[in-house]
This record gives C-alpha cells, structure tokens and sequence, in this order.
C-alpha cells in the first residue's frame, strides 16, 4: 500500500526549495562571510606588519634622526651603504655562518629523525629527548652557554679553551650553541616528512632487493625533498637574520668578528641613532630575503614538475 505525502510535507518542501534558489540567486553573498571570516586576519596583519613595513621604507628615503624633524635625502641612505666597512664585513660574515649552520644543522637533524624515524621501545624517550631544547627561549639558550662557557665561574670555563676569546671560537661556539638549540625543531620537521612515506614503498624496494643506501638515495630523500626544502627555508632565513646569538653570546666580538647584518642594524639605530640608515639596510636585507626565498621556491617547483 502506498503512503502519499501530505500537503503540509509539499508545502514544506517547495519552501526550503524557495529559500535555496533565494541563496544561489546571491552568488555574493557567500563571499561577503568569507571576507568577514579573513577581516580579523587581515587587521592584524595589516597593523603589525604592513603599516611597519611602509613606515621603515619611508624612513629609508629620509634623514631621520632621533630627535627633530625628518628631512628626505634620497638616495643617500642606500648609496652610503657600501661606505659602511663594517656592514661589508658583517655580510661575508654571516653568508659564511648561514653556509655553515645550514649544513651542519640540516645533517644532524636528518640524522637524528632516521634515528627515531621507526617505532621501537624508548624511541618517544630519544624524541622528546632531541625537541626538549627547542622548548627553550633562544635568549635563555644564550645565556645559558655564555654561563656554561665563562671562564670565571663556568663549568667547561676551566678548561684551557678560550671558548669567545678568538674569532674562529666564538664562531664555532656560537654554531655549537645553534645546533643544541634547533636540531630538535628540525629532526621533527622531518620526522614529519619520513612519516609520510607509504610503508609500502619500503616494502617493494626491499622486495627488490635494494640496499639501505639505495633506499635512501632513490626513496627517502626524493620523496623527502620538499620537507628538506622548507626546512632550508627556515634554517636559511633564521640564519641570515641572526641576531640573538651573537647578541647576547658573544656581543658582536672578539673585535667585531662576530657581527651580523642584523646587529650592524641595531647599532645604526639605537647606537649612531641613524635610523635612516638604519631603515635603509633593513628594506636591501628584505629585499634579499624575498629574492632569495623566492629562488628556493622556484627550484623546488621546477624539481616537482
């Protein structure tokens, strides 16, 4: 026996009907709550980011002194960059540190991720273990070497190691310091890549018969390649932007071996109180940042394709 609707149940029906022709016949109106979702997002970065960002490449056109009215000069601020023998130094300087860390930092962590990579007893003991120092503030990481290494009062200051007394030391125990504070956060980067292998893979290459180092050089590390490339993105980045370490660290010596880009920023500013200047190093040190990132960007998608 067949049950027929009700009326009601029809009208019911041709309302809801009505209502989702009204909804489609809006095409705007679903992107009005998306903006509406994205304004916050948008403020922020807006207020945190982009005005801060006109300010500084205003400020680069004009003679801005800490006191007293701005006056524009361009393009001094950027043809006097060159003038600067310390800024030239601290730039061979920190490409020299960033091509050190970069591949000191990038093999310890990959290192450490095959190590904890498979599941066996103690392994979430040796990962938390590896992460633990990135749980710590890079100024209190800082801090902490320059009291473990002071020949004063530091457990390994007695031994007969000037560990920043020398340039080519501070550097290495700067480099030291980075390793302990970052291998962690990027042994789980790429533990995060490594997971996302199919096990499967492994299965059939060792069915093959492929070796250990087959695997890793025609699997692992191909299929690895853009979590390798974010993480050199970060390591590079960080790198070139170095200021803490040697801040806090080292203070920039033994006679200004030790001195970044970042660091000769902060001393135009906040030392020479030329935040022309100052401004105008920053905007060529974004620049190259952009462009450079950029580059790794388009390496990566061209190994995709």
């Amino acid at each position: 026996m067949t049950r027929l609707a009700s009326p009601r149940a029809g009208r019911d029906l041709g309302e809801v009907t009505v209502r989702a022709a009204h909804a489609r016949g809006r095409p705007g109106s679903r992107g009005y709550v998306g903006w509406l979702y994205a304004a916050p997002t948008a403020v922020i970065v807006s207020v945190l980011f982009l005005a801060p960002l006109a300010l500084v490449v205003w400020m680069s056109l004009n003679k801005w002194p800490l006191l007293g009215q701005p006056r524009l000069n361009v393009p001094d601020n950027y043809t006097k960059i060159s003038d600067d023998p310390l800024f030239v130094d601290s730039v061979w300087f920190t490409l020299k540190y960033t091509v050190i860390i970069t591949v000191l930092l990038s093999a310890v962590a990959l290192g450490l991720a095959l190590l904890v990579q498979n599941r066996r007893p103690g392994v979430a003991f040796f990962r938390t273990a590896f992460f633990l120092p990135g749980a710590v503030g890079f100024a209190a990481a800082s801090l902490l070497f320059y009291g473990m290494l002071n020949p004063d009062f530091g457990p390994l200051g007695f031994m007969d190691v000037k560990w920043i007394g020398t340039p080519n030391m501070a550097l290495f125990s700067t480099i030291g310091l980075v390793l302990w504070r970052f291998a962690g956060f990027n042994m789980l980067i790429l533990l995060t890549g490594l997971q996302a292998i199919p096990i499967q893979v492994y299965e059939a290459a060792r069915t093959d018969g492929a070796t250990r180092w087959q695997t890793f050089t025609k699997i692992t590390l191909p299929l690895l390649r853009p979590t390798i490339a974010l993480m050199l993105i970060l390591s590079i980045t960080g790198s070139l932007l170095a200021f803490d370490q040697f801040f806090i660290f080292t203070n920039g010596g033994p006679d200004n071996s030790t001195v970044s880009m970042v660091m000769v920023i902060y001393r135009n500013a906040f030392f020479r109180f030329d935040l022309g200047g100052a401004a105008a190093l920053s905007v060529v040190l974004l620049a190259a940042l952009v462009a450079l990132n950029a580059l790794q960007l388009r390496v990566l998608r061209g190994g995709d394709k």
